[in-house]
């Protein structure tokens, strides 16, 4: 049985069952939003096939990315050079029979290194037990070299191996990995949902993490609100100078700061983005629950002020900035072009 999960029962049951029957399929990708507990359920599956021991328990969970040293060992790769991070290619072993992957280097993207590092581990034979599991963490990442590298593994695996992969969408993975793998869909959980998981863990502002987590436990679990204000912050001026709220000057030091971090990525600054735009829009239709209720007057001015038009654009942009976070783009460079696109749409004295 898999135990101490939270959420997604029906992905569990499913899981469970092949594990009861002893009919696992070789590869299994899961899908669904970031943060649902995707990795988790892996690990959780892992300790069962592998019969882990508390001990081994404890390695496999020890490989969790989201845990305080391996975000170090990240943002520590980050800073060495291309080649010297090509030499080493990075993944996580503490228990010898389950091997996780995940992106790697600025740009965060699984490389064809990686993958042909798991091809040379996949021909090894268990340490012990009959089972190998390996984890690819946000194949969605992976580039088209090593897409294709992957897929040569998956066409012929060797029988002891069990290969789980996760990603967002599974459409953005190549039609043949798709084809080659057993997908199980992950969900969002209801706020309530997370709001529990929360006051187990005997985490502070469980509400409030659970409004933010929109709809992640992982998310609403690792949030730091400190750091998410000082994002919002920033993202409520730009969203205010791009509807004429607020003086275009005012979002020049922000912006200065936002480039000068090399620790702060845009993709940070988007995901608070994304959630701003779901209040404003909310709120223009008359909704009065959103995410962020202690800036609604602020998000309630802007959604006063501007069109459907202008709230649809605003989206577009984001998405657009999202699809170009793997191209390295100037974080300073994108947000004032979307601000300064979308203030054009909003008449002067509006």
């Amino acid at each position: 049985m898999i135990h101490n999960f939270h959420g997604n029962p029906e992905a569990v049951e499913t899981l469970t069952e092949m594990l009861a029957t002893d009919r696992i399929p070789q590869t299994i990708l899961l899908s669904g939003p970031s943060g649902v507990g995707k990795a988790t359920l892996v690990r959780r599956f892992a300790s069962v096939i592998l019969d882990a021991s508390p001990a081994d328990l404890a390695k496999i969970e020890n490989d969790d990315f989201f845990l305080p040293h391996n975000i170090e060992l990240l943002a520590e790769r980050e800073k060495l050079a291309s080649d010297k991070r090509s030499d080493d290619p990075f993944m996580l072993s503490t228990h010898a029979d389950f091997i996780s992957f995940a992106p790697d280097g600025p740009l965060r993207q699984i490389s064809i290194q990686q993958m042909r590092l798991l091809k040379d581990q996949a021909r090894l034979l268990p340490s012990r037990g009959k089972r190998r599991v390996f984890l690819i963490d946000q194949i969605d990442r992976a580039n088209e070299q090593a897409a294709n590298s992957l897929l040569k593994v998956l066409e012929e695996p060797p029988p002891h191996l069990l290969i789980f992969m996760t990603a967002e969408n599974p459409y953005d993975l190549l039609a043949t990995i798709r084809s080659r793998s057993v997908n199980l869909r992950m969900h969002r959980l209801a706020e309530t949902e997370i709001s529990s998981f929360l006051k187990e863990r005997g985490l502070d502002a469980p509400e409030r993490r659970a409004r933010l987590g929109n709809g992640s436990p992982g998310a609403a679990a690792t949030i730091d609100l400190e750091v998410f204000d000082k994002r919002r912050a920033s993202m409520l001026n730009l969203l205010e100078v791009a509807s004429r709220r607020a003086a275009f000057g005012s979002w020049i030091k922000n912006v200065e700061s936002i480039s000068a971090s090399k620790s702060e990525k845009l993709e940070y600054y988007l995901e608070v983005l994304f959630l701003l735009l779901e209040d404003i829009l909310l709120l223009a239709h008359g909704f009065e629950q959103i995410r962020n209720p202690d800036i609604a007057r602020q998000l309630k001015a802007i959604a006063d002020a501007v069109s459907l038009v202008w709230m649809r654009r605003a989206v577009q942009l984001t998405d657009e900035m999202v699809r170009l976070l793997r191209r390295n783009i100037q974080k300073g460079i994108a947000l004032d072009a979307f601000a300064i696109e979308l203030r054009d749409m909003v008449p002067v004295g509006a």
